[in-house]
């Protein structure tokens, strides 16, 4: 975590067997499998949101893992046009069609069960610093209804970011929405454990360096990025994510504010 030479890389992987849908949400993720026999959670660029979720948790899920959580490995997944030719379902079918070329996958953690709060107790620090993340990302989906947390060998794991960095849905006034308080942070699941938010936001201020959120940004492939520009459109992304962290006192006092009004 300490480590200047930080540089993220992710593999690539051929996918070579559609397993299941994953019917949560309405992108339709699957468990598929790869050319390294691993299995995967498989998340499509032809899906509801497109590349945009998938550029949301590549930049999340390797934050996430820079400032120490745990996370599932992240890899590209590759789909040949000839993939999904056999399968039944129209709908998933249309989806495989879609999805030709460069998607994102994550390493499916078999057996893990869903974190529910009543039953699994966090320490206030961890907490804090799922809460600061959150607020940071703009993340919308940590909520009791949909706590994208995972218990697995008895350990926590951060999932599902691709609802996050929703500046990118509308990129007209992305320096103003950079420097806002999160204001969704008032339905996060953690918020009432979240009593150090301003030891979280010291410890990881001081882990995001320029270096490093641009060594992650930069792994976005331009592919992802569109036609015009897709160099400027990574920038952006760069810029966004280093004056919110810079600001970061206004979404802290965001969600100490919101965690006042629930307690």
């Amino acid at each position: 975590m300490e480590n200047a030479d930080f540089r993220p890389e992710l593999r690539t992987v051929n996918v070579t067997r559609y397993v299941t849908p994953l019917r949560e949400g309405g992108s339709l993720p699957a468990i598929a499998e790869a050319d390294d026999d691993f299995l995967y959670v498989l998340k499509f660029r032809g899906a509801g949101q497109g590349v945009k979720a998938l550029i949301a948790e590549l930049i999340g899920c390797e934050i996430a893992r820079l400032l120490g959580f745990r996370v599932p490995e992240l890899v590209f997944a590759n789909l040949d046009t000839a993939f999904g030719r056999s399968e039944p379902d129209e709908e998933i079918q249309d989806l495989l069609k879609a999805s030709v070329g460069l998607n994102l996958a994550l390493h499916y953690l078999s057996g893990a069960i869903t974190f529910d709060p009543v039953v699994t107790r966090l320490d206030e620090q961890l907490a804090s610093r799922i809460v600061w993340l959150d607020a940071l990302l703009t993340n919308v989906d940590r909520t009791p209804r949909n706590t994208n947390m995972l218990v697995w060998h008895k350990e926590l794991w951060l999932i599902d970011h691709g609802a996050s960095l929703y500046f990118h849905h509308s990129w007209d006034n992305w320096q103003e929405m950079s420097l806002r308080p999160f204001t969704q942070i008032k339905d996060h699941v953690l918020l009432p454990l979240a009593t150090q938010i301003e030891q979280a936001d010291a410890d990881f201020k001081a882990i995001l360096t320029n270096e490093r959120i641009r060594s992650i940004v930069d792994l976005i492939p331009l592919s992802w990025l569109g036609n015009e520009e897709p160099e400027a459109r990574r920038d952006v992304y760069y810029e966004f994510l280093i004056r919110r962290i810079a600001a970061s006192e206004v979404f802290v006092k965001e969600v100490q504010h919101a965690r006042a009004a629930t307690v």
